[in-house]
């Protein structure tokens, strides 16, 4: 029982949560994963059981793509659906007087200006990981710091991530859809942000979903619902 299982994580599941079901499907303990992916991320995600989990480490540096969904005109604490999202205000307009005024939304950003800001991330750029994130600052996960309120916007790691492909598969004010093909270590969750950033007006990654790791395709995985000890097995990548 030992080789490579490809499952397509739904939404709403930590990658913890998958290697658990599938330990009590296998009844096997050795099994591991291959890049995390957060609980409101689909996709494809890989698990290594028994002797199948020495492979995972190279499986970690491999590219990766993916397609998501960014709400544009508010931004997250995470960057993601999950944070506590803020509506984002023209500079031109006034707060409002009483809570019961309406303020105007923001006017819809064009397609020429997202092209032109995506531009400026294609091939790669110096990005900024999440503050609530898995990076370690000081012995502690980033995400802990943040929760208790010690951490601060100078402790983003920075790293240069590669971005091969970066394109508009629909857009319609203010959700634009990406495709994106970018290096191991690349978050998409701060790229939505940066867009909005660069745009001006906010963003945030609304919904997201892992398609590819180097040549292992999410056509391929399996549904963790329903799933057999024999359809695993029958499954079971072995090269």
């Amino acid at each position: 029982m030992d080789g490579l299982l490809l499952i397509d994580k739904p939404a709403g599941w930590t990658s913890h949560d998958v290697v658990a079901k599938l330990r009590g499907i296998l009844k096997i303990r050795r099994i591991g994963h291959a890049g995390t992916l957060d609980p409101f991320a689909t996709g494809l995600l890989i698990l290594g059981i028994g002797k199948g989990t020495k492979k995972l480490t190279a499986l970690v540096g491999l590219d990766k793509e993916y397609e998501a969904t960014i709400r544009l005109g508010a931004s997250s604490d995470t960057f993601d659906v999950e944070g506590l999202i803020t509506q984002i205000i023209p500079s031109e307009q006034r707060e409002p007087r009483d809570p019961f005024e309406v303020i105007p939304p923001l006017p819809p950003v064009g397609r020429d200006d997202i092209e032109e800001a995506l531009a400026r991330f294609r091939g790669g750029y110096e990005q900024l990981a999440p503050l609530h994130s898995a990076k370690k600052i000081g012995g502690k996960k980033l995400y802990d710091l943040a929760r208790t309120g010690k951490a601060t916007e100078e402790m983003r790691p920075k790293k240069f991530v590669k971005v091969y492909r970066l394109q508009i598969t629909d857009y319609r004010w203010p959700d634009l859809k990406i495709n994106v093909k970018c290096s191991s270590g690349t978050y998409i969750r701060s790229l939505a942000d940066d867009i909005g950033r660069a745009l001006g007006v906010g963003g945030y990654c609304l919904e997201l979903r892992r398609t590819k790791i180097g040549g292992y395709d999410v056509r391929d995985a399996l549904q963790i619902d329903g799933l057999t000890k024999d359809q695993a097995l029958g499954s079971l990548k072995t090269q």
